[in-house]
């Protein structure tokens, strides 16, 4: 992509995208940026929403776009941004979620432990910047809130950054769930900056009210939906058992990426102090575990096959949802059946059938906040405006427990 100044990308959520700065575009043809093609946007959703099926590179772009035209907006209220400022924070919002590995969160709870993505994207960037010769350093420091202009850090990372907004207007349109739609062309024309901080004019509050409840909505329908829920947690347990067995010195299939992880016990002193781990980090995608899991399905340990032949074959755990903790009685009748069934035994019932919980904070008022800036100058806090949809309640966090658990009826639904 560097071979030309000007690059226009067909986008099937906004139309064409425009990328017309030569770092931006040494940037995303970088091999760590082109890495996010080989990676899910929404993991193991399209189990239950077929068509979710769009990677971490559409959504990353999608969210550069909205930081162009919130930019854009922004200047033209006569907000002073540099071109310098322009550039980084554009650079900023793509490479928010360069830290993402395969089925993100299943590979930090099954095979990379105690290393968070958002650890990792920190040094990818500082590994970009090295390799760029420092044209990365205004973007970090964007990215990480040291820069004086907050209101750019706000765009990139907040309650109401480009980042949300693009991911749940590209999650509704994939999924075909309606519920997220948002109005992110309105909210756009009605960001303002007062005292350096990123704020929405009056007129933009309705419009925040729907982002917000829209994203509560798509949580609970899609994102923690209890199929998706039950998927996700099956790959975590083939990786917490491939993870077992190598360290046992188990042979199994997989690409070197992956049997780097598998084999080492990798914690954040080997991504700090060894360029080879976060060599092989990026060398590690969907396809690495998915074509893994096709292999290990036939393999001889019974708790591994089997739970690979069930994900494979969309086979998946029964989920039942709760307001209350699930007690150790109701676990144990569970592992009873599914002892007799499968004829499995002793801790290694506990890859089968398992409890846990899944909590959401439609907003969070201690978090960067989403001011309203008003006509006469006073600005308030979205939950703290009269008649507002979004109020107090909406701030507590809804916990919802779930007990996970093998179809023991033969014919059951899911």
């Amino acid at each position: 992509m560097t071979d030309s100044k000007r690059k226009i990308v067909n986008d099937p959520v906004y139309g064409f995208i425009t990328i017309d700065h030569p770092l931006i575009l040494t940037l995303i043809s970088h091999p760590y940026y082109q890495r996010l093609r080989r990676i899910h946007q929404m993991a193991l959703a399209h189990l239950v929403y077929p068509g979710a099926v769009h990677t971490r590179f559409h959504h990353s772009l999608g969210a550069y776009h909205l930081m162009c035209g919130a930019l854009q907006e922004l200047r033209s209220k006569g907000v002073d941004i540099t071109p310098e400022e322009e550039v980084a924070s554009k650079m900023a919002i793509l490479l928010h979620d360069i830290g993402h590995g395969p089925y993100s969160h299943a590979l930090e709870n099954g095979i990379i432990e105690g290393v968070s993505h958002e650890a990792i994207s920190q040094w990818l960037m500082e590994a970009l910047n090295k390799e760029m010769h420092g044209a990365l350093s205004l973007t970090i420091d964007i990215f990480n809130g040291r820069y004086h202009k907050k209101f750019l850090h706000q765009l990139v990372s907040s309650q109401l950054d480009v980042d949300r907004m693009d991911y749940l207007n590209r999650d509704s349109f994939f999924t075909g769930v309606s519920e997220g739609v948002i109005s992110y062309d309105r909210i756009i024309k009605m960001l303002t900056v007062h005292h350096g901080e990123l704020m929405v004019e009056e007129k933009g509050i309705y419009s925040i009210e729907k982002f917000i409840i829209a994203r509560r909505l798509m949580y609970w329908q899609v994102y923690l939906h209890k199929t998706v829920l039950s998927a996700e947690n099956m790959l975590v347990k083939i990786l917490i058992r491939a993870k077992k067995l190598a360290q046992a010195g188990e042979k199994l299939f997989c690409s070197p990426a992956l049997e780097y992880f598998l084999y080492h016990a990798i914690t954040k002193d080997n991504f700090e102090k060894d360029p080879e781990c976060l060599k092989m980090f990026c060398m590690l995608d969907d396809y690495d575990i998915l074509g893994a899991i096709k292999v290990w399905s036939a393999h001889k340990d019974p708790v591994l096959s089997l739970l690979c032949n069930w994900l494979i074959n969309r086979q998946l755990f029964k989920v039942v949802l709760s307001h209350e903790p699930f007690d150790n009685n109701s676990l144990d009748m569970l592992k009873k059946q599914v002892a007799q069934k499968w004829n499995i035994s002793g801790p290694d019932l506990d890859y089968f059938v398992f409890s846990d919980a899944a909590t959401l904070r439609a907003y969070n008022i201690n978090d960067e906040k989403i001011n309203i800036l008003f006509k006469d100058g006073t600005v308030k806090d979205i939950s703290s405006i009269d008649n507002a949809l979004i109020s107090h309640t909406l701030a507590i966090p809804v916990k919802k427990f779930y007990i996970c658990h093998p179809k023991i009826q033969a014919n059951g639904t899911s």
